[in-house]
């Protein structure tokens, strides 16, 4: 892989990481559960998961960020998860990644439906093996911060 990839290809290998990202996190009730599995896959075995929506950053690993969300689908407190990219900025600079996504996100938790917006950045560095994610780090908005696109 190394330098001789093109951009074209590391860009469409980091649009399929995303979409599977995406994908695993997302279920309807009458569907399959989420593939949280697949996530480990996507990761470089140390990546770090970010949700930094409040006063203080919640990191987790990606073990981390699994478990609670497996128990919450096995306690039938989350019932439906949606989340999908809005739009995107991804810069490629050789064996380095970094991309900027809009996303939403709904569901279902404990009856209540629940929507949001926010941004992701995703950072992606090529290994031995192909494009991983090492980490990927979160914000929601809220008033006084929102998303400039509609």
């Amino acid at each position: 892989m190394g330098n001789q990839q093109t951009t074209v290809s590391v860009k469409t290998e980091l649009d399929r990481l995303t979409s599977e990202f995406f994908g695993a996190v997302s279920f309807e009730p009458a569907s399959s559960p989420p593939a949280y599995e697949r996530i480990r896959s996507l990761f470089i075995k140390s990546g770090l998961l970010i949700k930094n929506v409040g006063a203080t950053p919640e990191i987790s690993t990606v073990q981390e960020f699994i478990e609670p969300r497996e128990t919450m689908i096995r306690k039938g407190e989350l019932t439906r998860f949606l989340e999908e990219e809005l739009s995107e900025v991804t810069q490629i600079f050789g064996n380095i990644a970094h991309r900027f996504s809009a996303y939403s996100k709904s569901g279902t938790m404990n009856g209540r439906s629940f929507t949001a917006r926010g941004m992701i950045s995703t950072q992606f560095i090529l290994t031995p093996t192909g494009w991983k994610m090492s980490a990927m780090a979160w914000d929601d908005e809220r008033p006084g911060l929102s998303l400039a696109i509609t």
